[in-house]
């Protein structure tokens, strides 16, 4: 996966033959044309967990008529200017839902989700520290 600069803080990614534009806020000095970094990451996560659960339904034997997800973090922007050191600049919170529509038990839609909660990647991103390499490079 790749990124180069566009725009005002915009970045357009490339990730293999598919290609996408992330932008912020105008007020983070953005030109609001794509979705930010922080509503990316969300929409990873709900993606990953529509997948895993239609991954997971059929494993398990489980029928799921429909899957929606909802998503929505607590970020406080004094962290991400380094206005309060003490204030990380990532999620200090997020709320994840899912909703499984289909004949089988409460029960069953329960085992579901221990089997996603177990295997989802994009969750597993945020539940769990992820060791990150980072590297600046004079072009």
């Amino acid at each position: 996966m790749t990124g180069e600069g566009a725009g005002s803080v915009a970045s357009t990614i490339t990730a293999g033959k598919h290609t996408f534009t992330v932008d912020e806020l105008a007020a983070l000095a953005g030109d609001d044309v794509a979705a930010s970094p922080v509503e990316v990451a969300l929409g990873a996560l709900i993606s990953c967990q529509i997948v895993v659960y239609r991954l997971y339904a059929q494993n398990l034997g489980i029928q799921v008529d429909d899957i929606t997800a909802s998503a929505e973090g607590d970020l406080n922007v004094t962290g991400l200017f380094g206005i309060d050191e003490s204030v990380r600049p990532g999620f200090s919170d997020v709320r994840l839902t899912t909703t499984v529509s289909g004949p089988a038990t409460q029960e069953r839609y329960d085992e579901q989700r221990a089997a996603v909660d177990a295997h989802c990647p994009v969750l597993d991103l945020f539940a769990n520290a992820t060791p990150v390499n980072v590297n600046v490079v004079k072009g």
